[in-house]
């Protein structure tokens, strides 16, 4: 994953982004700028495209914008599609930049412009979509999880001792048409995944790690950039959001640390339990477990670091192209 090419000779586009609109706040090289709003379809990614290009007035163009889910996905995409160069920053990143800068307004005009301003000064990396076959399997992943999601609230509704008989029929029935079309998108999935080499191969790779079975192996590939994309297994636990985060200050002051939480959440919801049953099977983690344990971490916070290293390892068999060895470091 390189770094922007964006140079003084380059316009820049912020777009604070929502479920309906788009606003965004281009800066060129003088310093002037231009605001405008579009709507978050199809057609308003193409107006934005088109005005961006007309008052860059030739000069190449770095969108930024947030990470907001399927809602800049899409623009994010468009745009990437069209050539520009298009950042996809986490939102924390562009947050604590706002606090640094003294950045108070908090509106949709004010977000784009300061969307624009971090796009400008620090350059962040480039935001490639992913192929078509992991778009979908992406999506087919997330709606499982949506799925699953709904029909554990409708158990949870199961134990409620004021249902009537009718209602814990109608509950009874949703959970059933919830767990039948979650299992009818697994084998979708299952499908794209064997329809397509380069997914099967990875996926078999990934199911080497005990650990990680089938359907964690699926998560990984829809929701963990290429790692080609990656420039180290330190970066592939970043963009989970296992990154280590300390706190101290002088002498006095020292936190624990903890996980940073800023990345992705599915990621690292999809490897909270397989990380359970890999400290208990797998070699490698299940020595750096106790070991941790030994040296007073708490349970949960060994968890945790089991998880990084658990995300680590996945990126080092798809990296080497190798399944997993428990005695590979020592080779």
């Amino acid at each position: 994953m390189g770094t922007a090419s964006t140079t003084t000779a380059s316009a820049v586009v912020g777009i604070d982004v929502s479920q309906d609109t788009l606003d965004a706040c281009l800066i060129r090289p003088d310093g002037q700028t231009k605001e405008a709003t579009f709507a978050n379809d199809p057609t308003g990614h193409a107006a934005l495209l088109a005005w961006a290009k007309r008052h860059a007035g030739g000069l190449p163009i770095h969108f930024g914008l947030e990470a907001t889910g399927p809602y800049s996905e899409a623009p994010a995409t468009t745009l990437a599609q069209a050539g520009p160069l298009v950042s996809v920053v986490n939102p924390t990143r562009i947050k604590y930049a706002g606090i640094a800068w003294g950045r108070a307004n908090k509106t949709d005009t004010a977000d784009a412009r300061l969307i624009a301003e971090y796009t400008l000064r620090e350059h962040p990396p480039a935001w490639q979509p992913p192929p078509p076959e992991v778009r979908e399997l992406q999506g087919l992943v997330r709606r499982i999880d949506d799925l699953t999601e709904m029909a554990a609230r409708e158990k949870c509704r199961l134990a409620s001792p004021a249902l009537t008989p009718s209602e814990r029929q109608s509950v009874q029935r949703t959970i059933a048409f919830l767990q039948k079309e979650a299992t009818k998108l697994r084998a979708q999935a299952d499908e794209l995944v064997a329809a397509t080499a380069s997914l099967a191969t990875d996926r078999s790779l990934l199911e080497s790690i005990p650990g990680i079975g089938r359907q964690t192996a699926t998560t990984i590939l829809a929701e963990l950039p290429a790692v080609d994309r990656l420039p180290s297994a330190q970066s592939a636990a970043a963009y989970c959001g296992l990154a280590p985060r300390e706190f101290q200050s002088g002498t006095s002051v020292k936190k624990r640390t903890r996980l940073s939480k800023a990345g992705n959440a599915r990621l690292r919801k999809a490897l909270f339990l397989p990380t359970q049953t890999a400290v208990r099977f797998n070699p490698l983690l299940q020595g750096f477990f106790e070991r941790l344990v030994a040296a007073g971490k708490a349970k949960m916070q060994a968890i945790g670091a089991c998880m990084r290293k658990l995300v680590m390892i996945c990126y080092g068999v798809l990296k080497n192209r190798a399944p997993f060895d428990p005695h590979w470091a020592s080779k």
